[in-house]
């Protein structure tokens, strides 16, 4: 079989990337794939969409000449209005082989506006994703978001799924949770506006001083801006609970600093959110989960269960967890190895990799 892979592939490594690369790594096992790799900065200003037009020109040229020879067209969608655009170009260029177009939305809430919205853009994409092989999503939210626009059938969910390498034993969750004496919390996403860092760094500081004793919160994440870094990074001055350890984390570092973590942080409001690589990372390294009950989140994280969930745009809420995560331990525990053997269960990738062989290959049911 010869696949069309259209999908960001890394570097930079993101949610997004991270996911198009374990399944071009499966796909190209027993297929020829021909890749026009979409990547992106993970964080544009709209004067660099502008001037990434060029690029996507280029990119549609590539398409079109690499089309034609394609068996399978496989597409990670966009959920801007701008890239939305770009992929109603790539739709009108595949018009022939839509049957044999399987699109992938690794994201949710964008693409819910886009199809919400009564126009011309809705109308563009209604035509085409009605005539498509399938549409792939990550949870039931998403899924909703295509009930108008695809036949039931032809709707996929694939959940997302965290690296074999990170999951962790047992014993090893409960030798992090046996003394601890500072709770370790992460927060681990770009530290960019509506992910929820300045809200989980504004709870920490209303903290009273001997509760921040308690805590320490370790960021990792690109920055939108220069200034926007340097803003933030001036506000951790001062505060030996609060660190900055850089902008990405990969392989067994990455790992090493979930392992020392005892709970995951992501309050997200993020409009283009869908179901965070990273929150089942957390899973898999038996952390606890704190986050926000927004866009794909539900879909694989629920109250009480796999952590605790605070309201959007909240410091107040994240501050009243905090409190609570410091006092009881034993809750905490249980939740870390439930968390982990969900996640072994669930979410890895081998799972991830041949529910989306069998889409593509037509045999899914």
């Amino acid at each position: 079989m010869t696949v069309l892979f259209i999908a960001p592939l890394p570097p930079p490594t993101h949610g997004q990337s991270l996911a198009s690369d374990v399944f071009y790594r499966k796909l190209r096992e027993h297929n020829q794939v021909h890749v026009v790799n979409m990547t992106k900065p993970t964080a544009l200003h709209v004067s660099d969409r502008i001037g990434r037009f060029p690029t996507v020109f280029r990119f549609l040229i590539d398409v079109a000449r690499k089309r034609r020879s394609a068996d399978v067209i496989y597409l990670t969608i966009s959920e801007s209005q701008l890239g939305n655009l770009k992929d109603l170009c790539i739709y009108l260029i595949c018009r022939r082989s839509l049957h044999r177009m399987f699109i992938h939305l690794l994201g949710g809430a964008g693409m819910k506006r886009i199809l919400e919205r009564p126009g011309l853009q809705y109308r563009l994409n209604r035509f085409f994703i009605r005539r498509l092989g399938g549409v792939i999503v990550e949870g039931r939210t998403q899924a909703a978001t295509f009930s108008a626009v695809a036949a039931r059938e032809k709707i996929h969910i694939v959940p997302n799924f965290a690296e074999d390498f990170l999951f962790v034993t047992e014993e090893e969750i409960r030798r992090k949770f046996a003394d601890w004496k500072i709770l370790n919390i992460l927060f681990l996403s770009n530290l960019i506006g509506g992910k929820g860092h300045n809200e989980l760094l504004d709870a920490y500081l209303s903290l009273a001083p001997l509760m921040r004793e308690r805590l320490k919160i370790v960021f990792v994440g690109g920055f939108e801006s220069e200034k926007a870094r340097t803003a933030f990074l001036q506000r951790l001055n001062g505060h030996s609970g609060l660190v900055y350890r850089g902008r990405y984390l990969a392989g067994m570092e990455k790992k090493a600093l979930y392992n020392e973590s005892h709970v995951f942080c992501l309050p997200t409001y993020y409009p283009y959110e869908g179901q965070p690589i990273s929150l089942l990372e957390a899973y898999a390294t038996g952390c606890v989960v704190v986050t926000t009950e927004h866009s794909g989140i539900p879909d694989v994280f629920t109250d009480g269960v796999n952590g605790f969930a605070v309201e959007k745009r909240s410091p107040e809420s994240i501050r009243k967890v905090l409190e609570k995560l410091v006092s009881d331990r034993q809750c905490l525990v249980d939740i870390a190895l439930a968390n982990r053997n969900a996640a072994y269960e669930r979410y890895r990738t081998d799972t991830y990799q041949a529910s989306l062989m069998r889409i593509v290959n037509g045999t899914a049911s």
